[in-house]
């Protein structure tokens, strides 16, 4: 079989995405007892910081049976001027797997998936998280038992997160996403034009919240790997925290963020350690959801 690539949640059809979210939470409930990537070898590319994707990938290529090689951001002769055309050709020989995180678009990964060989995995890139979207999408399997039918109100910066978030829960039509994001920092009009307008929503306020939703979601103001030009963009984002107060109208709302998380900036500490916060249970989906996309890609 040919290698799947996972560069965006547009490269998924409708079933592949529900077959990911699913069997991420099969793996959780304990869906491996084999080892169907034992012989593989998985490379591990990070330019930019991670906790939780980096460990994800690495332990869930070792739970499958891989072997794994790191690279670092001064580790690939890139560095020093080779292309990336002639960088993808060797690891394309070498290697049956490449997660990839960097700060650059998604265009670069697709150059290093041209050979066919080995399957990429983007793990983060500057405008799209598909992974983190997949962990979301087990995550809520695992805390409501279905997608459909959910109401979510995501507040914050529409960064690379909202953007997966948005393409992978516009395949779901009975779903509403509301997205409310700082003015200047909505989410991208090329993205807008990917979306489902039936199920996604953005405004740039935070006036007349929607009711009785089931998740409220934000994410760090400042993106991994980003800086803000505005050197007042706080004053900007300060109406955008997550306070106690969104669960006034909505008191059986549950509480998700990417991480990390700065408490007292995008969220309080009483909501991130309170009563309806299931970050950690998130964070965990990380590792299921990547062992969900490794198997998927070979």
């Amino acid at each position: 079989m040919a290698p799947q690539h996972l560069i965006s949640i547009d490269d998924l059809s409708d079933a592949d995405l529900r077959h990911l979210a699913r069997r991420g939470l099969d793996i959780r409930n304990g869906g491996v007892t084999t080892h169907p990537l034992a012989d593989q070898i998985v490379g591990v590319y990070f330019s930019k910081t991670s906790t939780r994707t980096r460990t994800a990938f690495t332990s869930g290529a070792l739970r499958l049976g891989a072997r794994t090689i790191a690279f670092g951001p001064h580790d690939l002769q890139t560095n020093t001027g080779e292309s990336i055309e002639d960088t993808a050709k060797v690891l394309n020989r070498m290697l049956d797997v490449f997660v990839m995180r960097t700060a650059g678009d998604p265009a670069e990964m697709r150059m290093y998936a041209e050979d066919n060989r080995m399957s990429l995995i983007n793990a983060m890139s500057a405008t799209e998280h598909p992974t983190q979207a997949l962990t979301d999408l087990t995550t809520l399997l695992w805390r409501f038992g279905a997608i459909e039918g959910l109401r979510i109100l995501y507040v914050g910066e529409g960064n690379n997160t909202a953007a997966a978030l948005a393409l992978a829960l516009s395949r779901y039509e009975s779903v509403n996403l509301e997205l409310r994001t700082p003015p200047g920092y909505g989410l991208a009009d090329e993205l807008l034009a990917r979306v489902n307008p039936k199920v996604v929503v953005e405004r740039h306020d935070m006036l007349d919240l929607p009711e009785a939703v089931d998740v409220v979601y934000t994410t760090r103001w400042q993106t991994t790997g980003t800086t803000k030009p505005d050197p007042d963009w706080r004053d900007v984002f300060a109406p955008f925290q997550v306070t106690g107060e969104l669960w006034r109208s909505s008191p059986e709302a549950v509480f998700m963020h990417d991480l990390p998380a700065h408490r007292g900036e995008e969220v309080t500490t009483e909501v991130i350690d309170g009563p309806h916060s299931i970050v950690f249970d998130q964070a965990e989906n990380k590792l299921h959801s990547a062992m969900a996309v490794l198997e998927w890609c070979r």
